[in-house]
């Protein structure tokens, strides 16, 4: 990810985050995949109203899908809102998922949603990431590491003062 994306992310008026990927899994590769929606569900994205927990990515008849994606029904949608938890389809290239899908068939790896997030254009898209599982030993030594780093930023700030 260059300098330009990365400040796309940061300036995108939602930011929606898998919290939880980043302590169950290693995160091997990272892509950026555009998403299929109907009218009803990018403006309930734009409201912020979208959700990543317990959600994952598979490859059927080579195409890319995320399962499990919640996106809460528009609150002025009518009759044609949409489905909560439906299948939505994502946008890579066929080099792309050729190549995801071949290390998914390695044991312990899986492709893991990590943020939603709006384009310059205003198109929503998907940053998602080949991960390994993490064994147990694994998330205690991250949850150590993240409270090492609070205490040194705490130390710090009462030393500067």
């Amino acid at each position: 990810m260059n300098k330009q994306e990365e400040e796309i992310r940061k300036k995108s008026p939602v930011n929606i985050r898998n919290k939880k990927a980043s302590f169950e899994y290693f995160f091997i590769e990272t892509l950026t995949a555009g998403i299929v929606l109907t009218g009803t569900e990018i403006k309930s994205i734009r409201a912020g109203k979208a959700s990543l927990v317990d959600s994952y990515c598979l490859i059927v008849n080579g195409e890319m899908w995320v399962r499990g994606m919640s996106v809460s029904p528009y609150f002025y949608g009518s009759y044609n809102n949409h489905e909560m938890k439906r299948d939505r389809k994502l946008l890579l290239t066929k080099r792309e998922i050729r190549k995801l899908q071949s290390a998914t068939k390695q044991t312990g790896y899986t492709i893991v949603p990590l943020l939603v997030f709006l384009d310059e254009k205003g198109h929503a898209k998907m940053d998602i990431a080949l991960c390994k599982g993490k064994k147990a030993y694994d998330k205690r030594e991250t949850l150590k590491a993240k409270e090492d780093r609070r205490e040194m930023d705490r130390a710090m700030k009462t030393f500067r003062h």
